[in-house]
C-alpha cells in the first residue's frame, strides 16, 4: 500500500537477521509492461513488482491502449501490436522516471500528440538528448517550457533514420531501442556516451526474448530494422537486486546474517554487483540457487566504480561509513540526475550522523568511523530513505527519517520486511 505523505521512520540500533523474500524487479516489470503493450495478443507478467512506480507504468501503457487484467500474482496485458493509440488525457507518470522515458518512445509510435507530466521531481528530470533523438527519427518532441524537462509533448509517428544519443541515463537509449523495431523504417543509433550499461543489456535481453532483430556493435552503435512485431509472452519477474541492496548492506554493517531468497546471480541486473562489493569489503557471502546469504564482519574501505549501478550509491555510502579506512564511490555523475542529487543528499544527511564524507563531482569519498543517530531528511527519495534507515540500524542511538512514504515508490514492504527480521524500525505519522 501507499503510505500517507506525512510519515517518518524511527530507527534504533538493531541487528536484522533471518530469511526474507525479495520482491520483483522494478526495471524488469516496467520493461515487461512496455513490451506487452507493443506486442500483439496477450502477455502474462507473473510476480510483477506492485509499487507506485510500476503502477505508474501500468497506467501509462493503459493510456496508450493496452488492456490490463489483474489476476492473483500476475498481470495480463493485451497489446497494440506496435500501434499505440493517442491517450485521451495527459499522461501523468507520478514519480517514475523510467515510465517517463520509456513512455516517450511509446508515444513516438502513436499517430498524434501525447503530453507527459509527473510530480515535482519528475518535472526536474532532463530529457533533452532523448527528445533530440526522437526528432531525428521523424517525431515532434518538445518541452512545453523550452527547457527539455517535463511537461513534454510528443507527436508521432516514428519513421526511423539516424541519430546519436549521449545516454547520461541508460533510459534514453532503452526507450529508443524498445520503440525502434515498431517504427516504419530502419533506425541507426550512435552512442558516444553510455552510463549504466547493464540496464541496456536488460532491455536487449527482452528484445532477444521476444523475437526482435537488431545489430549491436559493442553498445556503440545499433541498427534496428523497422516494421517488426514483439511476440506475446508469459514470464516471471526476477527478484530485485536494487531492493536487495539495502538488506545486503544491513547485514554487512550490523554484523548480522540475512538470507535473501529469489535472487538470480545470472540475471542481467547490474546491481547484483553489490554482492561482490560488500564481499570485497569483508562481508561473508554464500551463493546458492536463487538465494544469497550475507553475514557481516569487519569491513574495510575500497574504491568502487558505480557507473553501471548508480542506484547502489546511497546504500554503499552507508557501508563506507561503517568500514575501516577510506571508501571511494567513483564515476557516477548520473547519480545527481535521479529523484534527487543523491551525491549531495547522501553527503548532507550522513554528515548529520557524524560521517566524515566528502562530495566529488562524480561521487563520494568516505572515511569510516561510525555513525550516531540523528534527525534526517529523506528528501522524498525512496532509495535515500531506505539507505538512511539502514544507517540508523548501525548507528548509536535513535534516528528519524522523514518522507518515509517515498519507499513505496519501489518497495512498499521495506519497513515491514526489515521489522520481520528484527530491525527496530517503526513507521510513524506526523
Amino acid at each position: 500500500m501507499l503510505y500517507p505523505p506525512t510519515m517518518r521512520y524511527r530507527v534504533k540500533t538493531s541487528r536484522p537477521e533471518g530469511e526474507v523474500a525479495i520482491p520483483g524487479s522494478k526495471s524488469h516489470t516496467i520493461r515487461a509492461l512496455v513490451c506487452g503493450l507493443l506486442a500483439g495478443g496477450e502477455s502474462a507478467i507473473e510476480a510483477p513488482l506492485d509499487s507506485a512506480d510500476t503502477r505508474s507504468c501500468l497506467a501509462m501503457v493503459q493510456s496508450f491502449g493496452a488492456g490490463v487484467r489483474e489476476e492473483s500474482g500476475r498481470w495480463i496485458v493485451s497489446g497494440r501490436g506496435g500501434r499505440p493509440v493517442v491517450p485521451d488525457d495527459v499522461v501523468d507518470v507520478g514519480n517514475s522516471g523510467t515510465s517517463l522515458y520509456m513512455g516517450l518512445g511509446v508515444a513516438a509510435l502513436a499517430e498524434g500528440i501525447s503530453v507527459f507530466t509527473g510530480d515535482g521531481q519528475i518535472r526536474s528530470r532532463p530529457a533533452g538528448p532523448l527528445l533530440a533523438s526522437l526528432r531525428d527519427l521523424g517525431c515532434m518532441a518538445e518541452s512545453t517550457r523550452g527547457n527539455d524537462i517535463p511537461p513534454l509533448v510528443i507527436c508521432g509517428r516514428m519513421k526511423g533514420g539516424r541519430t546519436s544519443v549521449e545516454a547520461h541515463t541508460s533510459q534514453y537509449l532503452s526507450s529508443l531501442l524498445l520503440a525502434a523495431p515498431c517504427a516504419d523504417g530502419e533506425t541507426r543509433i550512435e552512442v558516444p556516451l553510455l552510463n549504466e550499461a547493464p540496464y541496456v543489456a536488460m532491455t536487449l535481453s527482452w528484445m532477444d526474448r521476444l523475437g526482435i532483430e537488431y545489430k549491436n556493435d559493442g553498445m556503440k552503435r545499433f541498427v534496428i530494422p523497422g516494421g517488426q512485431s514483439y511476440r506475446p509472452f508469459t514470464g516471471s519477474i526476477p527478484a530485485d537486486f536494487s531492493s536487495a541492496a539495502f538488506f545486503i548492506v544491513a547485514a554487512a554493517v550490523t554484523g548480522s546474517r540475512i538470507t535473501l531468497k529469489g535472487l538470480d546471480l545470472a540475471d542481467t541486473q547490474g546491481d547484483r554487483a553489490v554482492v561482490d562489493i560488500v564481499e570485497s569489503m569483508g562481508a561473508r557471502v554464500e551463493r546458492g540457487e536463487r538465494a544469497i546469504t550475507i553475514e557481516g564482519g569487519t569491513l574495510k574501505g575500497g574504491t568502487f566504480d558505480l557507473n553501471a549501478i548508480p542506484d547502489a550509491l546511497p546504500a554503499l555510502a552507508v557501508a563506507g561509513c561503517l568500514a575501516r579506512g577510506e571508501t571511494r564511490l567513483v564515476n557516477v555523475p548520473q547519480a545527481r540526475l535521479k529523484e534527487t542529487d543523491r551525491i549531495a543528499v547522501m553527503r548532507s544527511e550522513l554528515s548529520k550522523m557524524g560521517a566524515d564524507i566528502e562530495e566529488k563531482p562524480d561521487g563520494l569519498v568516505i572515511r569510516g568511523g561510525g555513525l550516531k543517530g540523528a534527525l534526517l531528511h529523506g528528501h522524498g527519495d525512496h532509495r535515500v530513505v531506505m539507505a538512511l534507515s539502514v544507517a540508523g540500524m548501525a548507528a548509536g542511538g535513535e534516528t528519524t527519517i522523514d518522507t518515509a512514504e517515498s519507499a513505496a515508490v519501489t518497495f512498499p514492504a521495506f519497513g515491514e520486511l526489515m521489522s520481520s527480521l528484527g530491525a527496530d524500525i517503526e513507521l510513524l505519522e506526523d
